[in-house]
């Protein structure tokens, strides 16, 4: 079997084990997820559950993508390991300790870039570090450093509305990491994007996390995208009440080219393997939610 099931995934995530270069190597977890269920009060006083029983743990070093169906709750996970929902039920845990408000150990990239319009690049990468009272010299130096990693080097005064989409997403990708987070937590960050400029800024951003591995949650629609960037996808049902209804180890070789690695027989067989269990919650979905 090419994948393992939702039950084998949460006993190996509470192992505490993860695997490099085929050596098992013992970590707490990054982030972890016990029991987790979040609920809206809709209007008239309403209650609306996004997720329930969501166990979840991420390693750090571990690359974990979630997919599932829209509405099935995939950014509100982000959400609550971010500390900007407070579970209904459940708790969150970032090594080890709870989580109680805003996760200062996560970097947070939204689908939709946050970016100043009337400060240039430089300036929103710079500004990112304001909170931790760098020295402004300092900051602009780091900021041009980064620029530099995601190809921007010519581009620092440059103002947003002067930039293509990819090269604004490069701009909020060094904004997140200037900071060194510990935990990089990705909601469908390369989704507006064209496929050719998707497949750059997967690249880049696997080129950028294998020299210094973080945990990553990454949130997408794009099963390819999914295998391609990680060591583990994660399938959520339709909502309401939406679960976790599979967890599938990919264990295709590292470096990965995104194009390419799309080409070898074993993708298609994890794709396969992993759509069978996503195209029946994509077709509740679709049918108004789950049977």
């Amino acid at each position: 079997m090419v994948g393992q099931s939702a039950a084998e995934g949460r006993k190996a995530g509470r192992a505490g084990m993860r695997l490099v270069g085929g050596t098992a190597l013992a970590h707490g977890e990054a982030v972890r997820l016990d029991g987790v269920s979040i609920a809206f009060t809709l209007k008239g006083g309403k209650r609306y559950v996004a997720v329930e029983g969501i166990d979840l743990a991420v390693m750090p070093g571990e690359f974990v993508a979630v997919v599932g169906p829209t509405g099935s709750g995939k950014s509100t996970l982000l959400n609550a390991a971010a500390g900007l929902l407070k579970p209904a039920a459940g708790s969150v845990t970032v090594f080890s300790s709870a989580l109680s408000g805003l996760n200062g150990r996560a970097g947070y990239l939204f689908q939709a870039d946050a970016l100043m319009p009337w400060k240039t690049a430089l300036d929103n990468v710079a500004v990112a570090l304001e909170p931790q009272k760098v020295p402004r010299a300092e900051a602009l130096a780091r900021a041009r450093e980064w620029l530099a990693k995601v190809g921007l080097a010519t581009f620092v005064d440059r103002y947003p509305h002067m930039l293509s989409g990819g090269q604004r997403k490069r701009v909020a990708l060094a904004q997140m990491l200037i900071r060194d987070p510990e935990i990089l937590l990705m909601d469908e960050p390369f989704g507006p994007l064209d496929a050719q400029t998707r497949q750059i800024m997967g690249n880049l951003l696997l080129e950028l996390w294998a020299a210094n591995r973080k945990a990553v949650m990454f949130v997408t629609h794009d099963l390819e995208e999914a295998i391609a960037l990680a060591d583990r996808v994660v399938v959520l049902s339709a909502g309401p009440a939406a679960r976790i209804v599979g967890e599938f180890k990919v264990d295709l070789a590292r470096p990965r080219d995104i194009s390419e690695i799309r080409l070898e027989p074993h993708f298609h067989a994890l794709y396969k393997e992993i759509w069978s269990c996503l195209r029946v919650e994509v077709s509740r979905a679709y049918a108004g939610g789950p049977a």
